[in-house]
């Protein structure tokens, strides 16, 4: 039996939309998320919830491994988004990572073009835990002086990552990290670092 989608598609999908643009307005902070889905395993309600506000017919998503073994889980985001499914990173306009520390390497998604920096990928990862009192320091547009941005599980070379990304600007992708009952991120204008 498919899965429920939101119990109020319109409102639901609106509130998740706001928590998602503010989150990438102010980038660092972290936003409540509260969606009342119970996807297939091993997608989140986190995730879910995302995809079914974002996703559509002329927006592709490609699932990580994890997520593209189970075909419910395909079923269910083909049913409730008409968005396809591609298996080439490079085609999606969302990425879905369940394992995030497994994360292909940034470069593998859609950057966008010069004219059309907007035609680039947006990867939501699924984390365990989301803090904005420690971690990295991010600064650039949308942040008052600082802010910091802690997540895990993350790869290894989120840093190197996100310091490349940041200096294809205006081309890269977005990143949207999505933890059990909230959510924060990290646009491509973003600089990330270490230290203060």
């Amino acid at each position: 039996m498919l899965a429920r989608g939101f119990a109020d598609p319109v409102h639901d999908a609106q509130g998740v939309f706001r928590a998602v643009m503010e989150a990438l307005a102010r980038p660092g902070t972290v936003q409540p998320l509260a969606p009342r889905l119970e996807p297939p395993a091993p997608l989140t309600p986190e995730l879910a919830a995302i995809a079914l506000a974002l996703a559509d017919a002329d927006a592709p998503l490609w699932l990580d491994a994890g997520l593209a073994r189970s075909p419910a889980v395909a079923g269910f985001l083909r049913f409730h988004t008409g968005a396809r499914i591609t298996d080439n990173p490079d085609e999606a306009a969302f990425a879905l990572v369940s394992e995030a520390a497994a994360c292909p390497d940034f470069a593998t998604f859609a950057q966008g073009t010069p004219a059309y920096p907007d035609r680039s990928a947006t990867l939501v990862l699924a984390v365990s835990t989301l803090s904005d009192r420690d971690g990295w320091h991010l600064d650039g547009p949308g942040i008052r002086g600082s802010a910091r941005l802690a997540a895990s599980p993350l790869p290894a070379d989120s840093l190197d990552r996100l310091g490349r990304n940041h200096a294809g600007f205006p081309q890269g992708v977005d990143l949207i990290l999505a933890a059990p009952g909230r959510l924060a991120a990290l646009p491509r204008s973003t600089r990330v670092t270490t230290g203060g």
